[in-house]
């Protein structure tokens, strides 16, 4: 089963030149600790043999990941997005009912979630509540602090 993700093409292409990197500089440094933990002595008993190849690993599983993610992208086209309702890539402002304050978030994939940027996750509880959700709809979603409720205000790209 294909899990497809939809990226901005600037998230595309982060996670692309990421994996790029991960594939070319960080393979050669992980090859040149393995070399010198290997010039320790006996590996038997070299801890610092055993951490580079766990390291080797990690890094093998994460450049599998960023490959299957990228296979398995597809890129928004933010013309095409529907207004009527909340979506992947919707710049959405709401209001915190309990504060009365607003903020204006834009939904988007796991990868590309950074809430300095105010981009949250469509798999977040606040990105998942607020999905299909239409100007004028209020939602209670419950996150770690607690319950809080939302109100659409508006719905943009």
């Amino acid at each position: 089963m294909s899990n497809i993700s939809y990226y901005t093409k600037e998230g595309l292409e982060k996670m692309k030149r990421e994996l790029d990197e991960l594939k070319t500089k960080g393979r050669a440094d992980m090859a040149k600790q393995i070399a010198e933990a290997r010039e320790k002595g006996d590996l038997s008993e070299n801890a610092e043999y055993d951490a580079a190849k766990e390291a080797q690993g990690l890094l093998e599983m994460k450049i599998n990941k960023l490959e299957t993610a990228v296979g398995n992208a597809r890129i928004l086209d933010e013309s095409q997005i529907d207004l009527s309702k909340v979506m992947v890539l919707s710049k959405v402002t709401v209001k915190n009912l309990k504060m009365g304050k607003d903020f204006t978030y834009t939904l988007v994939s796991e990868e590309e979630a950074d809430l300095k940027a105010m981009k949250i996750s469509v798999k977040s509880p606040i990105g998942k509540g607020l999905l299909g959700k239409k100007i004028g709809d209020k939602v209670a979603i419950t996150v770690p602090a607690g319950k809080i409720e939302l109100e659409v205000l508006d719905i943009g790209r």
